[in-house]
């Protein structure tokens, strides 16, 4: 019988989720999907591949192994309204790990990941209108009453960016003890971090198939000088980090600020833009009290 996945990630996108996805698999018994986001349970042309093909990426693990995915997309409402439904249908039992981090950052971060898969062209303050999305998807008490509503919280694990930045192995050792891990894990320094958003390179189809083209990686470092190499790269990156004005911060804060007024009384602390770095670094959060929004 083919095993279903015990938890899984699911997302939120920009905060770090690969690497927490690459940390947990380094870990003894413990089995992580090779396509880290099979987005199954939200795209419809996943789904529609059905169950079994879903499970093929769960074959290769151990049978008393803690199996997981990361799909960041199980927390974009409203682009995939379907995906508490099917979880449901599919998964009642699994848990879940929600990685969050200040609104404002995972906003930014996520305009460099769009730009670079050129779904967005236009400037960072004229994006927010015309993708709602950028907003949307940090709004984390939106994203999560859906699963507290199916699941209830107990299936529902808070994690904070900042915090896996700062405390990397603590984090660790909770998230393990939530998915019923009992071993210890290890935190490895080695892994290097999968959040690069600001090297991000604009998706080229014909550039990457010259990159990667058998034989031609190595010619190119024998013959082009890495000083030129670095130029040419630059030529498909953003230069500086997309800047906010001061008017569209302040617009951000107070929409982050109503959203953040809910999450922080779910956890029992105050929550606010200015405050959540801090707050979230110093604090040990659980969920105390689940309202609904």
């Amino acid at each position: 019988m083919k095993k279903l996945p015990n938890f899984i990630i699911i997302g939120a996108m920009k905060c770090a989720t690969s690497s927490l996805h690459e940390q947990l698999n380094q870990q003894p018994g413990i089995f992580m999907s090779e396509l880290k986001e099979p987005n199954f349970f939200s795209n419809d042309e996943e789904y529609n591949k059905g169950l079994d093909w879903y499970l093929s990426h769960f074959e290769a693990a151990n049978h008393d192994d803690l199996i997981g995915e990361s799909s960041t997309h199980y927390t974009k409402l409203p682009t995939y309204p379907q995906t508490i439904e099917r979880l449901e249908k599919h998964l009642p039992d699994a848990k879940f790990i929600y990685v969050m981090r200040h609104p404002i950052n995972r906003l930014v971060s996520q305009y460099i990941h769009e730009w670079s898969q050129r779904v967005i062209s236009l400037d960072i303050n004229d994006s927010l209108d015309p993708h709602p999305e950028l907003i949307e998807y940090s709004l984390y008490t939106k994203q999560l009453q859906p699963y507290f509503d199916t699941f209830g919280k107990d299936r529902v694990l808070p994690i904070f960016f900042e915090k896996m930045l700062s405390s990397p192995q603590t984090e660790l050792e909770k998230i393990c003890r939530f998915i019923g891990y009992t071993n210890q894990p290890q935190w490895s320094e080695e892994l290097n971090a999968s959040n690069v958003s600001s090297q991000r390179m604009i998706k080229s189809g014909w550039r990457d198939a010259i990159v990667e083209a058998p034989g031609l990686k190595q010619l190119r470092r024998l013959l082009i000088p890495k000083s030129f190499r670095t130029w040419v790269r630059s030529l498909w990156t953003i230069k500086e980090k997309p800047e906010l004005t001061p008017e569209n911060i302040e617009k951000l804060k107070i929409i982050f600020d109503q959203d953040l007024e809910v999450l922080g009384s779910w956890l029992g602390v105050e929550l606010t833009c200015d405050n959540f770095q801090e707050t979230v670094k110093n604090s040990s959060l659980d969920w105390v009290n689940i309202t609904r929004i």
